[in-house]
């Protein structure tokens, strides 16, 4: 097996440093968010780069022949924003003690709480998870920064990293899972009497709104389409008095790019378009992204991103949707607790070992909301008691 001697890390200021084929042979076809075409759109928009503080250092494993072995979506930032698993706390009382948190790296997806790798190997590289933390920690060290954060990563990841003494954190997000269902009707038979009725008078009094609703994917967005879900997620984001890190350039670039991976579930109050939610299409999985309404609708909101999100699924076979961050109000609607995992490297030996403290008080209160949140599926129980369709 290599050793990290057999390798050299570069950093790169822009994705188009890096060849599109060698970005794509390490990152693969199965999630789009780690895709060149994703990520340029994110850089090229303006949406990743100083206006919003997500500065790309994307790192770059070679081998000796000087071949990409390994890619790593990285960014070097100021700030906590946009990322989902909140290190607020940590640099608050880094920052009291006289120290310097900002600027860190996160090896991230932008604004995208989307799980999937986060270390890029190319196929055939035999390049260990392990080498590449101790490359990014070692660009960490040369450039004296406080911290390495590896956020939404792979399960295999966070173990290979966890080994090799990365700081280890979980969190929860609400997934559905596809138990091989031919209709939305045969998912709803698959729970609880009561959970079926409520769901059936939800979907039935989003219909009588008198919306109607359209699925559009890749060049089949229009201009128009565009400007009206840029409205939505701007007004979204007002609501939460939050930033709008994503410009409208970005959405057109998306499907420019992604073509019929990117699919826009829109309703329209006759001719006008009043809400809409994106979401990327994977190798087998829908993922919900952004959402915004103009309008106040009965149930809007769960018809549009999830129980048409379910329909789609089910119709293109896909075996799951993960519909975002948060929201425990999705149980009832058939997304189930599902872990997320995130890495962390901590330069400062006092600040390490406070933040180890933490996360291993942390972990088991998560653990015991997951089992707590579980007892709440709507599903009916198989034989030994567990939900039907739960997912670990």
């Amino acid at each position: 097996m290599p050793d990290a001697a057999s390798f050299t890390l570069s950093l790169h200021s822009s994705i188009h440093e890096i060849d599109p084929a060698d970005w794509n042979a390490c990152a693969g076809s199965d999630n789009p968010f780690v895709s060149h075409e994703f990520l340029s759109a994110v850089e090229d928009s303006g949406s990743a780069g100083s206006r919003t503080g997500w500065l790309p250092q994307h790192a770059v494993l070679r081998d000796e022949a000087n071949a990409v072995a390994g890619i790593v979506p990285m960014y070097a930032k100021s700030h906590s924003y946009g990322e989902y698993v909140f290190d607020h706390g940590w640099a608050n009382a880094f920052e009291r003690a006289g120290g310097s948190y900002y600027p860190k790296l996160q090896a991230s997806v932008p604004f995208s709480p989307v799980p999937g790798p986060r270390l890029l190997r190319r196929p055939g590289s035999r390049v260990p998870f392990a080498v590449l933390g101790q490359a990014l920690a070692q660009a960490c060290r040369e450039l004296d920064l406080s911290s390495v954060h590896v956020t939404f990563c792979e399960e295999r990841e966070w173990e290979a990293l966890g080994d090799a003494g990365w700081l280890q954190r979980i969190g929860v997000q609400f997934h559905w899972a596809n138990a091989g269902y031919a209709s939305f009707d045969d998912f709803l038979g698959a729970m609880s009497s009561r959970k079926r009725k409520v769901i059936r008078r939800e979907r039935r009094d989003a219909q009588a709104a008198g919306l109607s609703f359209r699925t559009v994917r890749g060049h089949e967005i229009t201009k128009p389409m565009w400007d009206a879900f840029f409205g939505f997620y701007q007004s979204t984001v007002d609501r939460k008095w939050g930033s709008a890190y994503l410009s409208r350039r970005f959405f057109s670039m998306l499907a420019e790019r992604l073509g019929d991976r990117v699919v826009l579930m829109l309703a329209y109050d006759g001719q006008k378009p009043v809400a809409g939610a994106l979401n990327l299409v994977g190798s087998d999985a829908l993922y919900g992204r952004n959402w915004g309404c103009r309008g106040n609708w009965p149930f809007l909101h769960f018809e549009l991103c999830y129980y048409q999100a379910i329909d789609f699924a089910i119709a293109e076979g896909l075996s799951r949707v993960e519909a975002g961050a948060q929201g425990e109000h999705k149980i009832q609607r058939g997304y189930l607790p599902s872990t997320t995992y995130s890495l962390h490297w901590i330069e400062h030996t006092g600040l390490r070992r406070a933040i180890a403290s933490f996360l291993e008080e942390e972990r088991p209160a998560i653990l015991a909301h997951m089992e707590d949140l579980a007892t709440l599926s709507p599903f009916k129980r198989d034989g030994d008691g567990s939900p039907l369709g739960s997912e670990t």
